[in-house]
């Protein structure tokens, strides 16, 4: 009989958990991942600047968020929705989505269900570890592409769906 693994509980303080910079631009901190949760979810923090749009995509899990400053214009489904502060929204697997910070800065809370290290490894792919008082670095979509090929963690569908800000 195979033997089942469970996930340890753990607690991460407002100043723990990996800080890294991601290749689509903004700052990740990681919550929970793949590993901690046995694949049950992924959760991180993602610390935006003004202006910042994703490409149209999609994930092989749902993925929620919830806005915890700013306000951010969500592409959901074909349909645009304006969120503010403690606003929420969820792609299901698949439906194509895509958001715009709309707002000088966003802080947006964002949970993958489940959480299979796919998922969690395209984030790592297309990011890289910051230091405490470092800078995040430049924006490299093709990072992002290359990331989302090899892992299967996002699926791109085409270039941001909004007007230019």
């Amino acid at each position: 009989m195979a033997a089942t693994t469970q996930p340890l509980p753990f607690v991460r303080d407002a100043a723990e958990g990996d800080r890294r910079s991601f290749a689509g631009g903004g700052v990740h901190r990681w919550l929970a991942t793949s590993a901690e949760t046995d694949g049950a979810f992924l959760l991180f923090e993602d610390d935006m600047a003004g202006g910042k749009a994703t490409p149209l995509h999609s994930h092989p899990t749902a993925e929620s968020l919830y806005l915890l400053e700013g306000e951010i214009v969500v592409h959901l489904d074909g349909v645009d929705h304006r969120l503010s502060a403690g606003g929420f929204a969820t792609a299901p697997a698949g439906v194509p989505h895509a958001f715009m910070v709309v707002s000088d800065a966003a802080r947006i809370l964002f949970l993958h269900t489940p959480g299979p290290a796919q998922s969690q490894a395209f984030y790592m792919q297309a990011s890289d570890p910051l230091d405490p008082g470092d800078e995040p670095g430049e924006a490299d979509f093709a990072r992002v592409r290359s990331a989302a090929q090899d892992t299967g963690g996002m699926t791109l569908l085409g270039a941001p769906p909004f007007a230019p800000r």
